[in-house]
């Protein structure tokens, strides 16, 4: 089993994949993903692409458009964020409303797939990939709200959810190495680096001949290796901010420790004084009694 590294996907998708010539290799990615063949027509530049990690936001996205007329808004993060989930559909809803002309007809709003590839944890499941559609239920009787026969024929669609944008996110950390379809292969490289020699997945074969690090050109190995660099600082400040924060909230703790025992003890040290003065009080009255 040949373990040589290959050239990290976020590369790949900057400088490589938006050559016609290599459209195969991310036309195999969503092809798999999607569980259909998905052949590409353009690759768009994206308003919010980052050229390097210089720039803070760890992140590639580009826009493809395929020969049916859609949209897929692929995006690749290492940094976590919050407020990730929001991003997706502001991104979704920058790309209907660009591409879709003020006084068109709504049936020309185009479909769109958000693909995000994520590596950090993103809300709380156990999967790593994950598929989010549109369907309407009723709220009493739980049904399906599905076309008309006039309205599929009219939308050339089956199903009310293939209207809308289909939303994938792929828990890149969250996968255990371990390659059971074409699909996985495909999240063992992009964990990895790594396209194995019995990989057969669409687009990795082309991918594993391509996406060589040795191909790479003397200026272009030089930027790669700053890029993996600039990786690795980025982790290690990233690692570097959440110890610092452990380190903050154990002072800080000991601090409010501290606090409450020094309080607590000053408590009890009120409460036996005052038990003290009580007691002197009801000797004194016992005293008193007593000379009756």
């Amino acid at each position: 089993m040949r373990r040589q590294k290959n050239i990290k996907f976020d590369w790949a998708i900057k400088r490589l994949l938006r050559n016609k010539a290599n459209f195969r290799i991310l036309e195999g990615f969503l092809s798999e993903l999607l569980r259909e063949d998905v052949v590409i027509l353009n690759i768009g530049e994206s308003e919010g692409n980052q050229d390097s990690v210089e720039d803070k936001f760890n992140r590639v996205d580009i826009m493809v458009e395929n020969t049916r007329d859609e949209i897929f808004l692929i995006e690749l993060q290492n940094s976590s964020e919050a407020d990730y989930f929001m991003r997706m559909l502001y991104g979704v809803s920058r790309a209907i409303t660009n591409h879709i002309q003020q006084g068109s007809d709504y049936s020309n709003v185009r479909k769109v797939y958000s693909i995000n590839i994520v590596y950090f944890e993103i809300g709380h499941g156990s999967d790593y990939v994950y598929r989010g559609i549109n369907e309407f239920r009723g709220i009493h009787h739980d049904d399906l709200l599905q076309l008309s026969t006039k309205q599929k024929a009219y939308f050339g669609k089956d199903a009310i959810s293939h209207l809308y944008t289909e939303y994938y996110i792929i828990k890149v950390n969250g996968f255990n190495d371990v390659a059971k379809d074409t699909l996985d292969e495909w999240i063992y490289y992009l964990k990895n680096d790594v396209i194995l020699d019995e990989f057969k997945a669409k687009g990795l074969p082309e991918a594993r001949k391509i996406l060589r690090i040795d191909a790479l050109s003397k200026q272009e190995r030089a930027a790669y290796d700053h890029h993996i660099d600039m990786l690795l600082l980025e982790k290690n400040a990233i690692s570097d901010s959440k110890n610092e924060g452990r380190a903050e909230g154990l002072a800080e703790g000991r601090a409010e420790g501290e606090a409450e025992r020094k309080a607590l003890e000053a408590a009890l040290e009120k409460e036996k004084a005052e038990r003290e003065a009580l007691e002197s009080e009801i000797a004194k009255l016992r005293r008193l009694y007593d000379k009756l």
